[in-house]
């Protein structure tokens, strides 16, 4: 129970660090600097101020001196991020395979955040996901997350199934991208890419699943809704955040429960 609240405790923290970084990198501003403070008076928070969750409820969602509003992006990314953690805390432990996968957790957060307020993928976020999901590649069944590809669990067929997962997932949206600008941007393709070459092949298939479903059931709602208008573009970085996470921390069982329904003759 303690250990929980602390996963708990150190993702809502994380997530106070993403709501930072989502406000500020979209307009080139440094995460660091300066400290956080209001946006509407401009008073730098305290300590029990930035407290996550906690001083939102506290406060009621408004700022201590001028009573406006904080965004309520704020205690959910916060709180979602907390329940991420603590979810790969009970089923991984606090490990190597936990630091790798919270990692990815909070960048596909961070990226789908950014991408729902701003319309924007960044490159500053994806080039080097890129690199770090390649460099990571061979290094799976080291972390304690069996994977293999082409029954091969070594490095070079690991890096190969990363390749594919990559090359496999990212080549339907350049596709759209390439021949509808409106309907696809590059940036869907990068951040697809990235998934890809995180999740590696076959995992990348629950990811596309995950994402092409849920972004499809949601759009038909909304349309159905007449929230959005048919020419209004509905950014996709939400859905694709979720497709990466499922295939991360579930795509192998899922993958191995779908098998077991069609048993070898």
């Amino acid at each position: 129970m303690l250990t929980g609240l602390i996963a708990f405790i150190l993702g809502a923290s994380i997530g106070s660090f993403l709501n930072v970084s989502a406000d500020r990198l979209p307009a080139g501003r440094s995460v660091i600097s300066p400290r956080s403070h209001c946006d509407n008076c401009g008073r730098k928070l305290s300590a029990l101020e930035m407290v996550p969750v906690a001083s939102y409820l506290w406060l009621r969602g408004r700022c201590r001196n001028c009573r406006a509003k904080v965004p309520r992006r704020v205690v959910v990314v916060e709180a979602g991020t907390g329940l991420i953690f603590t979810g790969l805390y009970l089923g991984y432990g606090f490990g190597l395979e936990f630091v790798v996968l919270a990692g990815y957790a909070s960048l596909f957060l961070l990226l789908a955040v950014i991408d729902l307020e701003h319309g924007l993928i960044l490159n500053k976020l994806t080039y080097p996901a890129a690199l770090a999901s390649l460099a990571l590649a061979p290094f799976w069944p080291d972390l304690g997350i069996p994977r293999s590809f082409m029954g091969g669990d070594t490095a070079w067929p690991l890096l190969l199934g990363a390749l594919a997962g990559g090359f496999l997932f990212l080549l339907p949206f350049f596709l759209i991208a390439l021949f509808n600008s409106n309907a696809m941007g590059w940036g869907d393709v990068k951040m697809a890419g990235v998934i890809g070459l995180a999740a590696g092949f076959p995992m990348v298939l629950v990811a596309m699943m995950v994402s092409f479903v849920s972004g499809g059931m949601v759009a038909v709602i909304l349309l159905l809704a007449r929230r959005k208008g048919r020419k209004e573009a509905i950014p996709f970085g939400p859905f694709l955040a979720a497709g990466g996470i499922v295939a991360l921390v579930w795509g192998q069982p899922l993958i191995d429960w779908y098998l077991g329904l069609y048993p070898p003759v």
